[in-house]
């Protein structure tokens, strides 16, 4: 891949994930942590619960999309970005641009979800 293609998906990355941190702040700074007697009945505070719970796992889900994202520019600085685990065909660019940390082209992904829905 051209060395400014490297770039571009190199800044919408870390972008991404600057935007992933600075939500998870906000979570940790303004959601997580409301006073007790904030909540005036169990209803409240079964809501906020609910609510809580619904934040950190999506959190986590962002955690572990960080790691990926981390993965993708380190697959940059080592000049593999782009390129398919599997097959070693180079992943399009479209796809790239939908999903920066694809690691698998169409074809194998596609391959993948097929072998995937056969084993449910």
């Amino acid at each position: 891949m051209e060395k400014s293609r490297l770039e571009f998906f190199k800044k919408d990355l870390l972008r991404r994930r600057q935007e992933l941190l600075e939500g998870a702040n906000k979570t940790l700074n303004n959601a997580l942590y409301i006073q007790k007697e904030e909540l005036s009945d169990t209803i409240d505070r079964s809501s906020y619960e609910s609510d809580r719970s619904f934040m950190l796992r999506l959190r986590e889900r962002e955690r572990k999309l960080i790691k990926k994202i981390d993965e993708a520019l380190q697959r940059i600085e080592n000049n593999t970005f782009g390129i398919c685990e599997r097959s070693e065909e180079e992943i399009g660019e479209q796809r790239l641009i939908v999903r920066p940390v694809a690691t698998l082209c169409i074809a194998c992904k596609e391959e993948e979800e097929r072998k995937e829905k056969m084993s449910e």
